[in-house]
């Protein structure tokens, strides 16, 4: 049988070290599922929605630190995939793409399913070309992966149903078909030598650490020792660094701490390090600030910067440490810690469950999973409420992981990644931390747990409404209006897809259900109906927010709705 193009570029994923794709079948696939079937060793891991291959994709990648591959048929199919690459894409995470297309003699033809996907995906994408001939491959693909894995974001090869079964040119597939090497990047003497001359001042100096930090813990500890400065962390910087961490106090932004926002504001200087933290609101106005990015376009695009340099964090801190010599004061950093240290207890407080008082507090669910969950657990919480309550309440450890939607900031998110890291890890427990809303969006593929024997937990938040959504209307001064959510008994229906279901209504029932479903060998879906007037309120009201709230209360009362106002105290004043 001759070699077609199709099977070269399975050949080349499994020179590459792929083991799975992730997609749905189409007829302009045929010819890729028929090599990948002939070799016998790359899984077909079957979605039910493009979207959740390409989630799933990037959850892998992340876990497993390669290169994770998502396919789709052509025009709607591969268009499926798109919000999960731009997740993909943001979340800086190596994922190629396979995007099917139509037949190459009818491109241009206005054909059934035509669309441009060499278009489309250019904004999610580091690279995105057509395979038109024989003599592009296997060179277009390990260009493709090469870029991936090189710029860390997705690639896309757009290959036509037809050109895919055409025979192959006599092209050798590399052995190594990408390369991914670790350069040492730090700045220069000079560059080191004034960054320190900021640090050696005695000044009040709180740090910004993010996702870039990774590997980075140690000389970032000793760093904060020497400078004696508080550690504020970004949401994804969370899983590198808050555990057994003396320094930490919090998060800031939407879903972070007082203390947090609080060390930032209170600081003469500002030292940001592998963070690219969005809210302008949140940074200091007068503070010094610098930073540390191994990605030069990230300086100074976020806030005001009086000096920025070019290098990865840990290679970086090893290199500026010994230029550090000044003695600094503890005052700053005993002040904010001990701020964090009240904050901690506050929110603590938060998370409770009395027996028979009804909804459960969205805050006890999730320490109670959190206190249950493996050492070495990996979390995936959808966008909104669920990534508040896994900031504030889910602990983490040396081997535990917690994944989302943090830069692309979608719906729907928290499955499909539980699925992408229970294949990449199948001895390792995956909670999904799910809203009513973001299950729904995407539910059907609670099938896909069913049919790949996947023992995800999914943990739904039910409290019947798009509540950050309401929480965001009610500071703006807006009465909630298309947020509310008519649900399903969610355990009933995964019990008709022969998945456990859990329902849990009284706070009283929940460790028991908890520790179950963790003990369940398969899919769990538990059910957990929790308070949907809980404020999750970010760490700083300004004035316009609380005069956004005050215009609600009176707004719901002049409409007929002031018993939620008595349902809003009763929640967040009267545990």
């Amino acid at each position: 049988m001759k070699k077609t193009i199709a099977d070269v570029l399975v050949e080349a994923l499994l020179n590459a070290g792929i083991k799975r794709i992730y997609g749905i079948v189409g007829d302009s696939l045929n010819a890729v599922l028929d090599s990948i079937r002939r070799s016998g060793k790359i899984e077909w891991i079957h979605v039910r929605h493009e979207e959740v291959a390409a989630f799933a994709a990037g959850a892998d990648a992340q876990v497993s630190g390669s290169i994770a591959v998502c396919a789709g048929s052509s025009g709607p199919g591969n268009m499926h995939l798109i919000n999960g690459l731009y997740d993909c894409h943001r979340n800086r995470v190596p994922v190629l793409a396979i995007a099917a297309h139509i037949p190459s003699d009818e491109i241009g033809s206005e054909y059934f399913q035509a669309t441009h996907p060499e278009y489309l995906f250019q904004e999610c994408s580091h690279y995105c070309e057509v395979i038109t001939t024989a003599k592009q491959m296997p060179r277009s693909v390990t260009m493709a992966m090469q870029t991936a894995v090189a710029r860390s974001g997705v690639s896309v090869i757009v290959l036509p149903g037809d050109v895919a079964g055409l025979e192959a040119a006599d092209l050798p597939v590399p052995e190594h078909v990408y390369h991914a090497p670790h350069p040492v990047v730090h700045p220069s003497e000079p560059e080191l030598a004034k960054l320190a001359e900021y640090l050696n001042e005695d000044k009040k100096i709180t740090l910004l650490c993010g996702a870039g930090c990774a590997g980075a813990r140690e000389p970032l500890l000793e760093l904060c020792d020497r400078l004696k400065a508080p550690m504020v962390i970004a949401l994804r910087g969370k899983e590198y660094l808050e555990y057994d961490n003396p320094y930490s106090v919090g998060l800031t932004g939407l879903i972070g701490y007082s203390s947090g926002y609080h060390a930032m504001m209170d600081c003469d200087v500002l030292l940001m390090l592998g963070t690219d933290f969005p809210y302008r609101q949140f940074y200091p106005e007068d503070a010094t600030v610098l930073q540390v990015d191994i990605q030069t376009s990230h300086l100074g695009r976020r806030t005001k910067l009086d000096y920025g340099v070019c290098g990865d964090v840990k290679a970086t801190l090893e290199a500026l440490l010994p230029h550090l010599t000044a003695e600094h004061s503890d005052k700053h950093l005993r002040k904010s810690v001990k701020h964090y240290t009240k904050v901690r207890e506050e929110l603590d407080e938060l998370a409770v469950g009395k027996p028979g008082k009804k909804p459960i507090h969205p805050q006890y669910l999730t320490k109670v999973i959190s206190d249950a969950a493996a050492e070495n657990a990996i979390f995936t919480c959808d966008v909104g409420t669920p990534t508040v309550w896994a900031a504030r309440y889910v602990e983490m450890s040396q081997s535990r992981r917690l994944l989302g939607s943090f830069n692309h900031g979608t719906m729907a998110n928290a499955l499909p990644q539980a699925i992408g890291a229970q294949v990449a890890n199948p001895g390792r427990q995956v909670i999904s931390l799910s809203g009513d809303g973001g299950l729904a969006m995407l539910m059907g593929d609670l099938l896909t747990l069913k049919q790949h024997k996947l023992p995800v937990k999914v943990v739904v938040f039910n409290n019947g409404a798009l509540s950050f959504v309401e929480l965001e209307m009610k500071a703006a001064g807006f009465l909630e209006s298309g947020t509310e959510l008519v649900n399903p008994n969610f355990a009933m229906v995964a019990q008709a897809m022969g998945i456990e279901g859990i329902r849990v209504e009284d706070p009283e029932e929940l460790e028991g259900a908890i520790e179950r479903a963790l003990l369940h060998d398969g899919p769990v879906l538990i059910d957990a109906v929790v308070n949907r007037q809980e404020l999750s309120l970010p760490p700083k009201i300004n004035l316009k927010q609380a005069e956004g709230f005050t215009l609600w209360m009176m707004k719901a009362v002049l409409n007929g709705r002031g018993d939620e106002l008595i349902e809003l105290a009763k929640t967040n004043l009267f545990r």
